[in-house]
């Protein structure tokens, strides 16, 4: 297998769940290659599965200093931050990220961050304007129902479920929550 061939198996494993394989593969790629930003993305991404966020903050780190120029990993150290509750950093992060490439999951973390740092009601516009600018991402309609339905509007935020599904008809998550 060349580095690409087992970089790809690595994310294969880490999706389904083999920890340990994949973190051996990520660690032998970086051994292979220690100029790769992914290898290191790949440990911090297991890292972070584990709750490990010191480790995955290494590693993300590397990846960074390798590449300052990837949005994905600015999300995901902006996700860290998030799990240490270092909010000014993670708001920087996912900023840089929708900055680069206007990332779909930059966008929703930011709107996590709102909710987290009680700026509730600018969540919903930006999430709206999301839903404008991308009306078939089936995850910023779920994000929505959420927030909706945590505002006790159970039956306004079916309809962004509903919605969801009919991007995403295998979407498990707003499937069950319009089954409650």
């Amino acid at each position: 297998m060349n580095f690409e061939e087992k970089l790809n198996h690595g994310f294969e494993l880490l999706q389904d769940k083999d920890i340990d394989h994949a973190l051996d593969i990520a660690r032998e790629l970086q051994k292979e290659n220690d100029k790769s930003p992914e290898a290191f993305y790949l440990e911090a991404l297991i890292m972070q599965q584990l709750n490990q966020y010191d480790l995955s903050m290494q590693n993300i780190t590397k990846a960074l200093a390798l590449d300052a120029e990837n949005a994905a990993y600015y999300n995901l150290r902006g996700s860290i931050y998030m799990q240490k509750e270092e909010l000014e950093n993670a708001e920087a992060d996912f900023n840089k990220a929708v900055e680069l490439t206007d990332s779909s999951s930059a966008h929703r973390n930011i709107v996590m961050l709102m909710l987290m740092t009680d700026r509730g009601p600018q969540a919903i516009p930006y999430l709206i304007g999301r839903i404008k600018k991308d009306p078939r991402d089936a995850e910023n309609w779920i994000l929505m129902g959420d927030m909706i339905k945590r505002g006790g509007q159970a039956d306004k935020a079916r309809t962004y479920y509903e919605q969801a599904l009919n991007i995403d008809p295998e979407n498990d998550y707003a499937r069950r929550q319009l089954e409650e």
